[in-house]
């Protein structure tokens, strides 16, 4: 029912789309593939009406809700690898090497200072409480320190005190929060996960394995790759999310679901924006799964 729902609702001659209440998962710089998907909605006539978040996809969806889309969009884009070693700002915290204030600050000065109650649309995000080991859910307040508590990576990024609670990545207990969105009558629950563990291959993932055979992954090239610090370490994170997120799919269902391949880059690749976009939109038009 849904599936023939929604493949009307993909006719750009519609002036009314379809409402949508989006989720968006984290996954670091893949997350940057939330913008390509989120343009694609939209082309679509699809009505965006809340928008919740984990770790990096909150950034992105609180932006959305900001109206501050394009303009972050724009930025990204044009982060250089360069650029990127300069707002790292690294301590000798014991809870984090990179402090993440200076990334930070350059999405507070695309967001400014709002109040989430003050977004043009119901926009949640969730973080963790290590200390009490339970999800602190952001409803209300500053924007900006709901996404900097939602995305600080265990060991990379500093966590984040809030109200004295010490506060570190959502994706720890909830990847995916179809559980929080707000929900309206007769919308459609899309979900977007860029973690996806994939067969189909896109044109961005050969460009990361450059050994190839007749335009083809060699099978063994992943297996060959050498993995960095970085790579290891949220390799390892990402890892533990897998089959929670899959849990948390398949109890929800979810009308729309979107799935990125995990293999796009890497979870610090923020230098490729651009790419990581363009994957965005490559998923919507060829990885789209409907659910009845």
């Amino acid at each position: 029912m849904f599936s023939q729902l929604i493949k009307k609702t993909l006719t750009p001659r519609k002036k009314k789309g379809q409402n949508v209440a989006l989720v968006l998962s984290s996954g670091g710089a893949r997350g940057f593939a939330h913008i390509g998907i989120i343009e694609e909605l939209l082309k679509n006539n699809f009505n965006i009406t809340s928008v919740a978040g984990t770790s990096m996809g909150s950034i992105i969806a609180g932006v959305y809700a900001a109206g501050k889309l394009t303009e972050f969009t724009d930025w990204a884009c044009s982060v250089s690898r360069l650029d990127l070693l300069k707002l790292v700002d690294f301590t000798f915290s014991t809870r984090g090497f990179i402090k993440g204030d200076r990334v930070l600050n350059e999405i507070r000065k695309i967001v400014g200072d709002v109040k989430i109650e003050e977004l043009e649309i119901p926009y949640v995000a969730v973080a963790t409480d290590i200390v009490h080991q339970q999800e602190v859910i952001f409803r209300e307040g500053c924007l900006f320190e709901a996404m900097r508590a939602s995305m600080a990576i265990p060991t990379i990024f500093t966590p984040s005190v809030l109200n004295g609670k010490e506060l570190i990545d959502g994706g720890i207990m909830n990847p995916l929060p179809m559980d929080l969105i707000q929900r309206t009558n007769n919308d459609l629950l899309v979900v977007v996960n860029v973690n996806a563990n994939l067969k189909e291959e896109s044109e961005m993932v050969n460009a990361s394995f450059p050994s190839k055979k007749d335009g083809e992954l060699l099978e063994n090239d992943k297996n060959k790759r050498k993995y960095g610090f970085f790579d290891l370490l949220t390799k390892s994170f990402d890892l533990t999310q897998d089959k929670l997120t899959e849990m948390i799919i398949d109890k929800h269902k979810p009308d729309m679901l979107i799935n990125v391949s995990r293999d796009i880059c890497s979870t610090f690749d923020f230098h490729r924006g651009s790419d990581i976009i363009e994957a965005g939109r490559e998923a919507f038009t060829k990885r789209v799964v409907f659910t009845d």
